[in-house]
C-alpha cells in the first residue's frame, strides 16, 4: 500500500512511524494552540493525504498525550476520498488549559482495509448465546 502526503504549509511535519513495528503513524500539530478546560478544538496538521479507496485512515490517541496532558481525540474516521487538510479533533479533559505547540505529536493514524458489506433486509436473525442482551449482559459490571 502506498499513501501520498501533501504538505500544505512549510512548517507541516510529515506523519511518520517512530519505530519500525509501530501500528500508527504519528501526526503533528501545525499550530500553537491552547485548549481550554472541558473544550474541544480542531488542530491543524498542515497536511493532506491520498490513499487507496479500499482503506480508511483511523485517528487514535497517543497514550502519552492522553495520560500526561489529559487530551483525547473525539473523532477519528477519514475516508479515502477526502483531500482537504487533516484536522484532529481534541478534547481537554482537564480543569486547566493545555498548550499544544507547533510540531508536537498530537495523535496517530492507522490505515485499515474496509469492507463494504451487501445489506440484506430480514424479518429474523439467527439465535446466539448472547441474544439481544444489552450492556452488561455478559456479566461484566
Amino acid at each position: 500500500m502506498k499513501i501520498k502526503i501533501k504538505k500544505l504549509t512549510e512548517t507541516a511535519v510529515v506523519p511518520n512511524f517512530a519505530h519500525d513495528d509501530d501500528a500508527g503513524m504519528d501526526i503533528y500539530s501545525d499550530e500553537d494552540i491552547i485548549i481550554e478546560p472541558k473544550k474541544r478544538v480542531l488542530i491543524k496538521t498542515g497536511i493532506a493525504m491520498e490513499f487507496p479507496k479500499e482503506y480508511a485512515a483511523l485517528v487514535w490517541d497517543k497514550s502519552g498525550i492522553a495520560i500526561n496532558k489529559g487530551l483525547t481525540k473525539i473523532a477519528g474516521v477519514i475516508d479515502a476520498g477526502y483531500r482537504g487538510e487533516y484536522k484532529i479533533a481534541m478534547f481537554n479533559l482537564n480543569e486547566e488549559p493545555v498548550k499544544i505547540s507547533k510540531g508536537e505529536k498530537i495523535a496517530q493514524i492507522l490505515f485499515q482495509k474496509i469492507e463494504h458489506p451487501e445489506v440484506e433486509i430480514t424479518e429474523e436473525l439467527s439465535e446466539s448465546s448472547r441474544g439481544s442482551g444489552g450492556f452488561g449482559s455478559t456479566g461484566i459490571k
